[in-house]
C-alpha cells in the first residue's frame, strides 16, 4: 500500500497547478530562528504530502495498519513519521517530535486524526509549541476539481490537471510559560482559524 499510495499521489498531483497565499507568514517563522508546526484537517492529505513533500517534516502516525501504510507512503515522499496517536502512544511521539523540532526540523499534525471528529482540532499542535517555541502555522489545500469520499474526514482526491491553492494563516505563538487557561485559548484560537481557512477555500473558485 505504501509504494501504491506514492505513485497514485505522485502520477495526479504532478499535473495539479498550483498557487499558494500566505508564504510570507512562513517566511516569518524562520526569519524568527524558529521552526513551523503545520496543522490542517485529515480530508486533505493526500495534497498536502505532495505539496510538502521532501523537507523533512516530522509526522505523527497512527499505531494501526492505516498507520502503518500511511508511513510507508509519506516516508518515500521525504518525510519522517512517529508512531502514535491521541488514544495510543501519544506522550511517546509528542517527546520524540519534540527532540527533532530541537534539531531544527518542522513537524505536521493531520488536527483532526487519526479518527476524528471531523474537523475538530486536537491539543497536540498546542502543546508541542509550548514545549519547544516552534510556531503553529495552520493551512488548507483547496481544489478546483475534487472527488470527496464518504469518509469520517470528507477524504478529497483531486482530479488530474486541476488547480489548487493553499491558503497559509499568520503563525500562532505559545508562550513557554503559558498557563492552561492560555492553552485552551490558544487552543480555541487555532480551531477558528482553521475554520476560517476552510471557509475561504470552500469559496475560492466560485
Amino acid at each position: 500500500m505504501g509504494w501504491l499510495g506514492y505513485w497514485v499521489i505522485t502520477i495526479i498531483c504532478r499535473t495539479i497547478r498550483w498557487e499558494s497565499q500566505g508564504d510570507k507568514y512562513l517566511e516569518q517563522i524562520y526569519a524568527a530562528g524558529s521552526r513551523a508546526i503545520f496543522t490542517f484537517w485529515h480530508g486533505r492529505i493526500f495534497p498536502a504530502t505532495w505539496y510538502w513533500r521532501n523537507r523533512g517534516i516530522i509526522v505523527m502516525a497512527s499505531m494501526n495498519l492505516d498507520g502503518e501504510a500511511m508511513t510507508h507512503c509519506i516516508q518515500r515522499h521525504g518525510y519522517s513519521a512517529v508512531r502514535g496517536s491521541s488514544s495510543r502512544g501519544g506522550l511517546k511521539a509528542l517527546s520524540a517530535m519534540v527532540k527533532e523540532i530541537q534539531q531544527g526540523r518542522d513537524a505536521a499534525f493531520t488536527i483532526d486524526g487519526p479518527r476524528g471528529p471531523r474537523h475538530v482540532a486536537k491539543v497536540g499542535p498546542v502543546i508541542l509549541a509550548r514545549k519547544t517555541g516552534a510556531a503553529i502555522s495552520c493551512f488548507h489545500v483547496s481544489m478546483k476539481h475534487k472527488i470527496q469520499l464518504n469518509s469520517w474526514d470528507g477524504f478529497q482526491i483531486p482530479i488530474p490537471f486541476t488547480r489548487a491553492i493553499v491558503l497559509k494563516a499568520p503563525p500562532i505563538w505559545v508562550p513557554p510559560n503559558a498557563s492552561e487557561d492560555k492553552m485552551r485559548q490558544i487552543h480555541m484560537r487555532m480551531q477558528q482559524v482553521l475554520e476560517e481557512l476552510c471557509e475561504q477555500g470552500d469559496h475560492w473558485w466560485n
